[in-house]
């Protein structure tokens, strides 16, 4: 069993607020403290078939900016996530299944390059629109009763369980690898940085904040009693930690590495959702909800929210 990181953005850094703020309130984290963040997702070599968790963004996502009022930033790309998966070797016609830990669009951007491909997804994310038009998805119900503390859970293949985990969306997801006595938690958003797993701190982004505590405590009580090895999706600490084999100890969290020099950008006056990845574009508006085109993003109304996760406007960051 191979697990690799597919890596595509890089240089990124996500504020405290952002990180820690979604139960006490961002106004009790301190702004200034910024934290590294990536973007990578994984890919799960079993020496049988290759299966992908979660598959990049879309090849036409703006480049999101650097600002400095930015709460999240994803960095600079590194490339597609296509070719930084031929990067691993593989080519999408030898991917058999694809995993998706949720609907976002930084976790399915990629869904329709694997033709070969079993996408599976909870049921609850199946009807989002970024799996709309995709022959090849199957809704998982989680018939195979609990996974250790998590009370639902689909076999996928030897050693890799597919495990309920909801509260970042209503259908979010968790994939366990078990190999050479350690376990794989390829998490996707549970935290958006390890510093937040230490700390047993909510980010800001949810749908159903109680589900989303659940689900963390879940984590943190499997972490206690399982060798574990914490994947992350938005911090360089994912694929550090998968490299190291560095089992976590909630007791001794590893030191805070800052991000390095940042060099802020002028923005183009597009704005992008850090929950979802919808793209406001001045020069359309959102016409379907009374928005005409030529409307700068700062001219939106105050109870604007996003069109398609309908999260309010402060979780908009520039392009």
């Amino acid at each position: 069993m191979k697990i690799k990181a597919v890596k595509f953005y890089e240089n990124g850094f996500m504020t405290q607020p952002f990180a820690l703020g979604g139960e006490d309130g961002m106004d009790k984290f301190n702004a200034s403290v910024r934290y590294r963040s990536c973007l990578q997702n994984y890919v799960i070599d079993t020496g049988r078939e290759v299966i992908l968790v979660d598959t990049g963004l879309p090849t036409d996502f703006p480049a999101p900016a650097a600002t400095p009022d930015a709460t999240i930033y994803l960095g600079t790309p590194i490339k597609d996530y296509v070719g930084a998966l031929a990067d691993l070797g593989y080519s999408p016609e030898q991917v058999s299944k694809i995993l998706i830990t949720h609907k976002h669009s930084d976790h399915t951007g990629r869904l329709k390059s694997f033709p070969n491909a079993t996408i599976y997804a909870s049921q609850e994310e199946c009807g989002a629109d970024e799996l709309k038009g995709l022959s090849n998805v199957t809704p998982v119900s989680f018939t195979d009763g609990a996974y250790y503390n998590f009370p639902k859970s689909q076999r996928i293949a030897d050693g890799v369980t597919y495990v309920m985990a909801k509260g970042h969306t209503m259908g979010n997801s968790i994939v366990i690898v078990e190999s050479d006595g350690l376990f794989y938690m390829i998490h996707g958003d549970v935290t958006y940085t390890d510093e937040a797993l230490y700390a047993n701190k909510l980010s800001v982004v949810f749908e159903d904040k109680a589900a989303a505590r659940e689900t963390l405590d879940r984590v943190r009580d499997f972490i206690a009693h399982h060798p574990t090895v914490y994947l992350s999706t938005h911090t360089p600490l994912g694929y550090e930690n998968l490299e190291a084999k560095r089992v976590v100890d909630l007791t001794n969290p590893p030191e805070v590495i800052p991000p390095g020099e940042i060099i802020f950008k002028t923005a183009t006056g597009k704005y992008i959702c850090s929950v979802c990845g919808q793209v406001y574009d001045p020069a359309e508006g959102d016409p379907a909800h009374g928005i005409p085109a030529g409307t700068p993003f700062e001219k939106l109304p105050a109870d604007w929210k996003c069109p398609r996760c309908r999260q309010p406007k402060d979780k908009f960051n520039p392009a």
